[in-house]
């Protein structure tokens, strides 16, 4: 069975609008939350300050029987001087009952986080020492890792469409840097949803998993732009959309089978790698999904697009003649 893709590119096109708007839709409500004040909800490696999760110890007759109130902790913060804390409640990883509270604020020292956890023990209830957890980072830290992050990515997206625009042509680079912005919202936004419904945080590896999407996105496009090459040169004569879809349908055997056997690995971190790796190992999925999904549908179909747009109907330009007769 062989793929039409350019026949159906409104639908490809319309399917990730439709995904990318609605993160973008979930980044303004997450800048707008007091409680997050940024599009995606940031862990303590880019805001700093202290984090504190603590859980009720249901070992204690009564101690857990009724739930917690979020403002009764909230209240607790305020008498404080904390009231523009980030409160959440969380589940007990054991029981999977919300006994825990997570509270991030700014900097305190260690009288100050004793005094919060014992004045919000005595309002719900007593917590287990062996489950308590405080992290604390400088914003000075934060921020140069933030900034060290989005320079990564610039630098990247830059080297791709240099080497892009030497291996191929312009419009090549173009599209396929298109396809990465592609991919980047579609991880971001999903966060950004993730963050809002689940309190699911992003930290310095999240920037990590960027990167490694970028990589793993662009190296399927450029499969497909090489084979698209290959088939101009062969059947210059030939329709651009012809063209396209023979070359995605001659690689799309590979692009499943990578996929696939990535995902595997990674469904494998996810669910046994431990806290630490999961919120990476999930971006890497949805990430490499969406990389698999833009470079066969998105990165492909945009090239026929453009090249149709400028009276190009017929695949070959003058540069890649040049290229054919040379080789010959």
């Amino acid at each position: 069975m062989k793929l039409s893709i350019n026949k159906s590119r409104s639908l490809w096109w319309a399917v990730s609008a439709a995904i990318i708007l609605t993160g973008i839709i979930s980044m303004v409500i997450s800048w707008q939350n007091p409680d997050i004040r940024a599009p995606l909800r940031p862990s303590l490696d880019f805001v700093g300050g202290t984090r504190l999760q603590f859980e009720r110890d249901c070992n204690q007759p009564g101690n857990c029987d009724q739930p917690i109130d979020i403002n009764v902790v909230r209240e607790v913060a305020k008498e404080q001087g904390l009231g523009d804390s980030s409160i959440q409640i969380v589940a007990d990883k054991e029981t999977g009952k919300d006994n825990g509270v997570l509270i991030r604020t700014k900097t305190l020292d260690v009288e100050q986080r004793t005094r919060l956890q014992n004045a919000i023990g005595e309002k719900i209830g007593t917590f287990d020492p062996q489950k308590s957890q405080i992290d604390t980072v400088g914003p000075t830290i934060g921020r140069e890792l933030f900034r060290s992050g989005v320079i990564a990515l610039i630098v990247s997206f830059v080297g791709i469409i240099i080497y892009l625009t030497f291996r191929f042509q312009l419009d090549y680079a173009v599209f396929a840097i298109i396809a990465l912005f592609h991919d980047v919202l579609v991880t971001a936004g999903v966060f950004s949803i993730l963050g809002l419904v689940l309190g699911i945080e992003v930290d310095s590896l999240f920037v990590v998993a960027l990167l490694t999407i970028t990589g793993f996105s662009v190296n399927d496009t450029v499969v497909i732009y090489d084979r698209i090459r290959e088939t101009l040169k062969l059947t210059p004569d030939r329709p651009i959309a012809d063209i396209v879809d023979d070359a995605v349908n001659q690689t799309l055997t590979r692009s499943i089978n990578t996929t696939l056997t990535t995902l595997l690995t990674l469904f494998a971190i996810f669910l046994f790698g431990g806290e630490t790796l999961k919120n990476f190992a999930l971006a890497l999925i949805i990430g490499f999904v969406a990389g698999a999904y833009s470079s066969i549908f998105i990165a492909s179909t945009l090239l026929a697009w453009w090249r149709e747009r400028k009276g190009e109907s017929v695949g070959i330009t003058t540069a890649e003649s040049m290229d054919a007769s040379a080789d010959q």
